[in-house]
């Protein structure tokens, strides 16, 4: 099993090397930022992306996955940390504490795995999973507001932040404001001249090295201020004293709350980013063996005090499209991130927080979801709702309440909306499991004449968040043809993930020249596929039509204009086993 797990594949080794390499390049500032954030420090970043970095690849299910501290892990850890100095009263008593938690946290993300819970991930509906990540985006770029004016971020969080605003005027430093406004500067139009280098790694030596020579520590702070004898270098120590912190029942329910909003959200974080990478690289990940290695990477992240990680999107994306195929790309970035903190981590102090707060400003920017808010007025208001609501509720409250509320609420306000579907339409099914297609009546005479050229999709009940991802695999189960007619008479509803699932979906066969026909279009889902320019646009109003005859009428005109038809006794549908769409024949005239 442990020799299954440690395998690595060189057979892309050339790929794997670049990707890895430029990931690591690209990870360094974040780490180094998102460290920051913390007590621990910048370097206990650098310390997280190497163990997490390491571990995740070498044991995960996801071959291209990059991981290491992330937005979203940052800004819970920091809360962690600062709850824990608050009830032990300094840092030195709440340390064993916080890496106690952080240690458990990457524990229960191991039992996830073990217990085959991975898979859940794809019921978070799409408005949950876009208000979370939105309102990790705010809270950073909140959390930045006063380093980026040359100040420590005030206690309390966001709503610290918001009370302390008043203060601005008076701690005002023009050189960090300087400094960070030259790093965003930096980042967003470096990428214009060339995108080899990363702009966040070309922003932080040059911004730095300014820094360095011409200003001083009177006027700029530095990352070596806050670290008594300079940032360490070498390799970190390994704790054990902290084991015992779990006999502490004075403290223990805070370690268990925490820890399992870490362990959740590493889930969730890391689950979401593998499903990124699925879509970049057409393969499938395994959730349950992701998990594992991103428990063993944070296990092993704080025994050593480094903060704890995820899959990282970005970072993910950029060795995929630097050429990195395999989870030895990961290993790569994890060893590169170790040869620099053994060989120039004692520049690193030298990084003035003005550029790590820069840095961090374009991360907010970047991880809200843009595309959310333009469809907020065109999407179902259930959907909007449950978004906002998450969003307000992670800034504000707490990231795991947010979840779990926002959970409970698409749930409820779905189950609502298919109450009241079913009561005006009886006859409306729920969405079975996966089979072979089966031809509805009307179909038998068009499928002689077309043969197999031509894959008919029948849908039998609404498309929501639950369906999403099946709906995607599906589509990739399809077999090699010219058009795909989807009959969708029986779909009385589509909420948020659905509609972005069928726009991936179009996306991906027309990407493949094959032409998507829509047929039967009820009121809801032809309202929404309207107001995100699915129809027309994507689709043109010509390929989509009333009824199932008109579409067979124009389908014997298409595929005679393409070629001659392809006659068959009966149509097979080629269909993975695996993957089975089971639909109810009968006369549905569409």
């Amino acid at each position: 099993m442990l020799k299954k797990f440690l395998q690595l594949d060189f057979s892309h080794f050339r790929g794997d090397l670049f990707g890895g390499i430029t990931a690591g390049i690209v990870a360094l500032p974040l780490a180094l930022a998102f460290g920051a954030q913390t007590e621990l420090g910048a370097i206990a970043g650098l310390y997280g992306a190497i163990a997490l970095g390491f571990l995740a690849a070498l044991f995960g299910g996801t071959a291209i996955q990059i991981s290491g501290p992330t937005a979203p892990m940052t800004v819970v850890s920091a809360v962690v940390i600062a709850s824990a100095i608050d009830r032990m009263g300094s840092f030195e008593a709440a340390f064993p504490v916080i890496l106690a938690t952080f240690f458990l946290a990457g524990v229960i993300e191991l039992l996830l795995g073990v217990m085959g819970l991975g898979k859940y991930i794809k019921y978070i509906p799409y408005p949950v999973v876009s208000g979370f990540m939105s309102g990790i985006g705010i809270i950073i770029i909140i959390t930045q507001i006063f380093p980026f004016f040359g100040a420590p971020s005030p206690a309390g969080g966001t709503v610290g932040v918001v009370k302390s605003l008043g203060q601005i005027p008076n701690i005002f430093n023009i050189f960090s404001v300087l400094l960070a406004a030259a790093t965003i500067a930096i980042i967003y139009f470096f990428p214009r001249i060339t995108k080899a280098v990363p702009g966040s790694l070309v922003a932080l030596i040059l911004v730095s090295l300014g820094a360095f020579f011409f200003l001083s520590n009177g006027e700029v702070t530095f990352i070596k201020d806050a670290n008594e004898g300079g940032v360490p270098t070498g390799l970190p120590t390994v704790y054990f004293n902290f084991f015992s912190v779990f006999a502490d029942t004075s403290v223990l329910t805070m370690i268990l709350e925490y820890a399992f909003t870490l362990g959740a959200l590493g889930a969730i974080d890391s689950l979401l980013t593998s499903v990124v990478a699925d879509n970049i690289t057409k393969t499938k990940h395994n959730s349950n063996r992701e998990l594992i290695g991103q428990g063993l990477g944070n296990m092993a992240a704080a025994m050593i005090g480094g903060l704890p990680g995820a899959g990282a999107t970005m970072r993910t994306v950029i060795n995929a499209n630097s050429g990195g195929k395999t989870r030895l790309s990961g290993v790569i970035a994890a060893l590169l991130l170790l040869a620099i903190l053994l060989g120039l981590g004692v520049l690193v102090g030298n990084i003035p927080n003005a550029v790590l707060a820069g840095i961090l400003l374009t991360v907010g920017i970047s991880i809200i979801d843009y595309k959310g808010f333009r469809h907020i007025r065109k999407i179902p208001r259930a959907d909007a709702a449950v978004m906002i609501a998450v969003l307000l509720l992670t800034v504000f409250v707490g990231l795991l309440e947010a979840v779990a509320i926002g959970m409970v609420m698409a749930s409820l306000l779905f189950m609502k909306t298919v109450s009241d579907v079913v009561e005006h339409r009886t006859t409306s099914a729920p969405i079975k499991d996966f089979s072979p297609e089966i031809p509805w009546s009307d179909e038998t005479n068009i499928l002689e004449e077309i043969g197999n050229r031509v894959y008919i999709k029948h849908f039998d009940g609404p498309l929501f968040f639950g369906f999403a991802s099946r709906f995607q695999e599906m589509i990739k189960a399809m077999p090699q043809v010219e058009v795909v007619v989807m009959r969708m008479k029986m779909v009385p509803y589509v909420d948020q993930s659905g509609l972005y699932a069928m726009e991936e979906a179009i996306l991906d066969l027309q990407k493949q020249g094959v032409a998507v026909v829509f047929s039967g279009l009820q009121d809801q889902p032809r309202n929404m596929l309207k107001r995100i320019n699915l129809v027309p646009g994507l689709v043109p109003e010509s390929h989509c039509f009333k009824t199932f005859e008109d579409c067979a009428l124009w389908l014997k005109e298409y595929l005679h204009k393409n070629g001659s038809f392809i006659p068959l006794a009966e149509f097979q549908i080629k269909s993975n086993s695996k993957l089975e769409i089971k639909t109810v024949p009968g006369d549905y005239q569409d």
